[in-house]
């Protein structure tokens, strides 16, 4: 959290606040977790997938959860988005950015030669894909449900699985040594996270926001996808990020997760929000928060508060008959 405001959903103040991730231990949303002071101080319960640890803050047994939303080399989660679209609401109210860091984790005295069978998340694989074909090319690589998972299989000598591809504090949770660093075959991507809470109040503007929603597309017809983009650009509010899901109803039927700057207690997304939602009633709101890399808004001219607020007064005045 980034204010002190009470929110719905909040640990009484007598206790401390539980937070699911999506785990085991040794994941990098462990990692995320605990960049969050809140989350060091609180409990911390990990879940085997991503539904489980979002269902655990709608059941509440879980103040809050951390999940992941997007690779900046994989794209979009696509569990966590289509979770965010279809279950109970969830409110976003922080991100975090994590760099990710590969390593081949083993068990002590384990030589690379000894290696022909690997566990690993899907994600992992695919960014680790280059650097396996040529280091050990002959390996088997079974996928997972998570990084963890696989170290943690590692770490048992029954379990048919040589080494792990998984973050290095995967290694440090369950004893495992790196037979390899930095293995990803384009180093400097990153992962962006979510925590997610019940619906309540948004966080307070900060001056370097992000606002995230999901837009159905109930009318197909040409230009529809225009329309949606206009409502933005008129107002000068940039998207970061669009993205089209299928809504599971049939062949054509899009859905479409929209990432913008700016906050909704900001006139301009404000307004866009109003403008989007009477060519489209289908939208969720997930939520204002501040962006992790605090990159700040350039408002252009006309597009301030202040601006829309004269405009308004404006137009009062002509319907009240008086002349400004």
């Amino acid at each position: 959290m980034t204010d002190d405001s009470p929110r719905d959903g909040a640990a009484p103040a007598d206790r401390p606040e539980r937070f699911a991730y999506f785990g085991p231990e040794g994941t990098f949303t462990e990692a995320a977790l605990l960049t969050l002071p809140a989350a060091r101080a609180g409990t911390r319960e990990p879940f085997s997938t991503v539904p489980m640890a979002l269902d655990a803050v709608r059941r509440g047994d879980a103040d809050a959860a951390m999940v992941p939303l997007e690779n900046s080399v994989e794209g979009p989660v696509t569990t966590t988005v289509d979770e965010l679209a279809d279950g109970d609401v969830l409110l976003i109210t922080d991100e975090v950015l994590i760099p990710v860091e590969f390593s081949l984790l083993v068990r002590p005295g384990t030589a690379m030669e000894d290696i022909k069978s690997i566990c690993t998340h899907p994600h992992a694989h695919a960014q680790c894909r280059r650097w396996l074909a040529r280091t050990l090319p002959h390996a088997q690589v079974t996928t997972g449900t998570s990084t963890a998972g696989a170290a943690m299989a590692v770490a048992d000598a029954t379990s048919g699985f040589d080494a792990a591809i998984a973050a290095p504090i995967a290694g440090e949770r369950y004893g495992l040594t790196a037979a390899a660093g930095n293995i990803a075959d384009r180093p400097g991507a990153v992962t962006r996270f979510v925590l997610v809470r019940p619906p309540g109040p948004p966080v307070q503007p900060t001056g370097f926001d992000r606002t995230s929603l999901m837009a159905y597309l109930t009318d197909d017809h040409a230009g529809a996808l225009l329309e949606f983009l206009t409502e933005f650009a008129v107002r000068g509010v940039n998207l970061t990020l669009i993205q089209s899901r299928p809504t599971g109803d049939g062949f054509g039927r899009y859905r479409f997760w929209i990432d913008c700057e700016g906050h909704v207690a900001d006139a301009r997304v404000g307004e866009a929000l109003m403008g989007l939602r009477r060519i489209c009633p289908g939208i969720r709101f997930l939520g204002s928060y501040p962006r992790a890399d605090q990159g700040r808004t350039e408002i252009r001219r006309g597009t301030h508060d202040d601006d829309f607020a004269e405009a308004s007064a404006w137009l009062h005045a002509i319907r009240s008959g008086h002349d400004l």
